[in-house]
């Protein structure tokens, strides 16, 4: 466990590894026991049959889920660019020596972090049009999505800062650098290095949570599934179909968050 993790989480002891593996094996069983009965009520009710699945080896079919997935990565590119520049003033603004600025920040944090990401929707889908702000439909998806990761990434990145040695910060000063030279040289290289495995994870939720496009009916991956169900009458195929899409996305992520973190840990064993 590094020691941004060590800030967010405990260390088990062992007693508690043991209930996780237990914990683990037991979820493992109940998993695989759901998955067999699943495929047996499909197979049973003719789910399975593969003149139900003929549709989704045309290219047709595929070209409009690829579609919906690339308005999916495209929504999730631009709330992660944005969120991230707005977590990372935000978490400078809660570790800032100005009172004010501080409070403003950490207000905006703690309230959001709160809110539900779907009632954020709402408010720019209903509320914002009363007042003469309204939003393409693109922009109706980010903009919620902006608000409410913004602050999971603020406090991803002050943990990554409060994590370092405070040593770092007191060499920056005695060779004559100013507090915010000291951050931007110094103190920020290295945080973003060490939080990069927890940034891909974040991006992992924020990928999911792109499906809530469909409350403004954005197309993206999750939407076009609604709609080319509707259009099928294939409602079982199709959603296996996307949400195998959703795994194979998500887990390429954490495949290289878990990369990261093991390079991480391997260049902090080295030095």
């Amino acid at each position: 466990m590094n020691k941004t993790q060590q800030i967010l989480f405990d260390e088990p002891g062992p007693r508690a590894r043991r209930r996780i593996r237990i914990a683990t094996v037991l979820g493992a069983v109940l998993l695989a026991g759901a998955l067999v009965a699943a495929v047996y009520q499909f197979a049973s009710h003719g789910e399975l049959a593969a003149a139900r699945w003929e549709p989704f080896t045309t290219w047709p079919i595929w070209r409009y889920l690829l579609n919906g997935l690339w308005a999916t990565l495209r929504a999730a590119a631009a709330t992660a660019v944005l969120s991230s520049a707005l977590g990372l003033l935000l978490a400078l603004g809660r570790l800032s020596t100005h009172r004010p600025l501080r409070w403003l920040a950490g207000a905006y944090v703690e309230i959001f972090r709160t809110v539900p990401t779907l009632l954020l929707i709402y408010v720019t889908l209903f509320a914002l049009p009363q007042y003469g702000m309204n939003f393409p439909l693109f922009w109706k998806l980010v903009v919620p999505l902006v608000v409410s990761n913004s602050a999971a990434f603020a406090e991803i990145f002050r943990s990554g800062i409060l994590a370092l040695d405070r040593g770092q910060t007191e060499a920056g000063l005695a060779i004559g650098l100013r507090r915010g030279q000291v951050m931007a040289l110094v103190v920020l290289p290295q945080a973003l290095l060490q939080l990069a495995p927890s940034l891909v994870s974040q991006l992992v939720g924020l990928l999911k949570d792109t499906s809530l496009g469909f409350v403004v009916s954005y197309t993206e991956l999750l939407y076009s599934g609604q709609v080319l169900s509707s259009y099928t009458h294939l409602l079982i195929q199709t959603f296996l179909v996307v949400a195998l899409i959703y795994l194979v996305v998500n887990a390429s992520l954490s495949k290289f968050a878990r990369v990261l973190q093991a390079r991480n840990n391997r260049g902090t064993r080295t030095r």
